[in-house]
C-alpha cells in the first residue's frame, strides 16, 4: 500500500489540535503536538511534506519554531495558524521562516482544506523541480566529461590523420592517390573544425571572465599565421587597419574565438572566381568601446538568411560546408563580453561583421 501523506501539527491549545486530526485524519498521518521538541523529533523520524504552526505559543513562537526547523528540513512546506491581530507577524513569518501561506483562525473547513491541497501540490513541484536539477547537474557532469573526451581523445587522431596525409603527399603518388588524400584531409579538417568548436562552446559557458590587455597588433599576427596555412588560405590576403587602435582590455580568450570563426568563415566562403579572396580586419577604440569590422569580399550572404545566421546549427545554403555552431558560438561569447555582433552582406560582393565591445577597466 502506498504510504499516507503526513502532516504535522504544533500548537498548545489541544482543541486544536483535536479539530484539525478529526477534520484530516482519513485523508493523511496526522501528527499533532503540544511540545516543539516531539514536533523536531517526528520531523528527524519521517518525511514530513506539510508543518503547521501556531503563531502564539508559550516560550517559542511559530515563527521562531520555523525558523529553527528551515535549514534541517527545508523541503517541508510550512503554514502559519495565526489571529488576525498578529498580521505583523505574519509578515516576519514569511520573511524568517520560509512560510508558505498564513490561516487564520477560527479557521474555515473548506478554506482549509484548499490551504492543504495547494500547500500538497507545492511540496511535490518542488521535489520534481530538486530532482531536474540533480539530472541537470549530472548531464553537465557527463558533458563535462565528453568535452575533456572530445578535446584529447577526439582531436588527437584527427592530427595524426593530417600528419599521415602531409607524409603520403611526399610519396610521389599519382593524380588519383593525390586527390584522394585532399578529399581525407577536406574530411578530417572539417571534423576538427567541429570538434573545436563544441570545445569552444563548452568553455564559453562554462569559463570565468577573465580580462587582460590586448595588443590588436599582435592578437591579428597571431590569428594571421594560425589561419595562414588552412586550406584555401593560400589564395587569401589578410589585411587590417588598427591605426586607430591601442591596446585595450577585454576577455582576450573569448574575443579570439571570436575573430578565428569569423576568419575561418572568409577563408571558407571565399568566392573562388575571384582574382584576389581577401579579409581586411578593422579595429578602433570609441569613447570606451571596442569597434570591429570584418570585411571580406567572397560569396555573400543571402538577405533572408541574415536574421538565422547566428542560430545554432544553421546553414545559410544548401552547399555550406560550415559546422552551423561557429557563428553561434560568435554571438554567445560576446553576449557573456556584453558586446554585440551585426552583418550587413550583398551575395556576390562580400560581407562585413561589426563587433561592439565594452572597453573593461
Amino acid at each position: 500500500m502506498t504510504e499516507r501523506v503526513r502532516i504535522l501539527y504544533l500548537d498548545d491549545e489541544e482543541q486544536n489540535l483535536f479539530a484539525f486530526k478529526a477534520l484530516f485524519r482519513r485523508e493523511f498521518d496526522v501528527f499533532t503536538t503540544t511540545s516543539p521538541h516531539e514536533a523536531v523529533a517526528y520531523l528527524s523520524q519521517y518525511t514530513v511534506p506539510l508543518i503547521f504552526s501556531d503563531q502564539k505559543m508559550p516560550g517559542l513562537s511559530g515563527v521562531e519554531f520555523f525558523e529553527l526547523t528551515t535549514r534541517e528540513f527545508p523541503e517541508s512546506v510550512r503554514i502559519l495558524i495565526t489571529g488576525y491581530a498578529d498580521i505583523e507577524a505574519v509578515i516576519d513569518a514569511i520573511n524568517k521562516g520560509q512560510v508558505y501561506r498564513y490561516v487564520t483562525k477560527p479557521w474555515d473547513e473548506n478554506d482549509l482544506r484548499i490551504c492543504v491541497r495547494n500547500a500538497l501540490q507545492r511540496f511535490y513541484d518542488q521535489r520534481e523541480l530538486r530532482e531536474r536539477n540533480k539530472r541537470l547537474e549530472e548531464a553537465n557532469a557527463d558533458l563535462e566529461r565528453f568535452i575533456y573526451s572530445a578535446s584529447h581523445d577526439l582531436r588527437a587522431p584527427l592530427v595524426s590523420i593530417k600528419g599521415i596525409v602531409n607524409l603520403a603527399r611526399m610519396e610521389g603518388l599519382d593524380e588519383k592517390a593525390t586527390n584522394y588524400l585532399a578529399m581525407i584531409e577536406r574530411s578530417t579538417n572539417r571534423l576538427d573544425q567541429f570538434v573545436q568548436n563544441i570545445i569552444h562552446y563548452y568553455q564559453n559557458l562554462k569559463a570565468d571572465e577573465i580580462i587582460t590587455e590586448v595588443n590588436p597588433g599582435e592578437l591579428l599576427d597571431e590569428l594571421y599565421e594560425q589561419y595562414r596555412h588552412h586550406e584555401g588560405a593560400e589564395f587569401m590576403a589578410f589585411r587590417r587597419d588598427i591605426t586607430e587602435a591601442v591596446p585595450f582590455k577585454v576577455d582576450r580568450n573569448r574575443l579570439k574565438v571570436v575573430l578565428s570563426n569569423l576568419l575561418s568563415n572568409a577563408i571558407r566562403f571565399r568566392e573562388p572566381s575571384r582574382q584576389q579572396p581577401e579579409v581586411m580586419v578593422r579595429i578602433l577604440n570609441k569613447e570606451g568601446r571596442v569597434v570591429i569590422h570584418a570585411d571580406d569580399n567572397g560569396q555573400g550572404i543571402a538577405a533572408e538568411a541574415i536574421p538565422s545566421l547566428f542560430d545554432m546549427f544553421y546553414h545559410a545554403t544548401d552547399k555550406s560546408l560550415g559546422t552551423g555552431i561557429g557563428l553561434y558560438i560568435v554571438r554567445e561569447a560576446l553576449r557573456r563580453m556584453g558586446g554585440t555582433i551585426s552583418v550587413a552582406s550583398e551575395p556576390g560582393k562580400g560581407s562585413r561583421f561589426t563587433i561592439d565591445l565594452p572597453e573593461r577597466p
